[in-house]
């Protein structure tokens, strides 16, 4: 005959050991974070113009988004036209990205080019205009 605590025992070592899967658990998910892609969107909705030549851009671009109010915002939050340079200069520092302009098609042409010409002189090697396709 087995004693209590012998039978106690025999029970416990029944269950099954979860510490392996909880690893692969967690394991899976920093992977998952990690690879993970982040796009920041420029912070407002913008009705963009439609174009007949759109296409499709890589995720990895810096996002600026001129309003039918003429504020031009950086991950929302308002830049203006005079913190368009700085902030695309610190952006690009450090690995070069193409910057797309989202600019609302009630927005007046100057602002447009004063936008852009901001862009270029941060030293953006490639700037485009979001448009919608047909």
């Amino acid at each position: 005959m087995r004693s209590k605590l012998e039978q106690q025992l025999a029970v416990q070592e029944q269950g099954i050991d979860l510490s392996p899967l909880l690893d692969v658990v967690f394991i899976l998910l920093i992977f998952f974070i990690v690879t993970t892609v982040f796009v920041r969107e420029s912070g407002i909705d913008v009705d963009k113009p439609q174009a007949v030549s759109t296409e499709q851009l890589q995720r990895n671009v810096i996002l600026i988004a001129i309003s039918d109010t003429g504020e031009v915002m950086y991950d929302s939050t308002n830049i203006g036209v005079s913190g368009v340079r700085a902030t695309v200069a610190q952006l690009i520092r450090s690995q070069q990205k193409a910057v797309v302009v989202q600019a609302d098609k009630r927005v007046p042409t100057e602002l447009l080019v004063n936008v852009i010409d901001q862009v270029k002189l941060a030293g953006a090697k490639q700037v485009n205009i979001a448009t919608l396709g047909q």
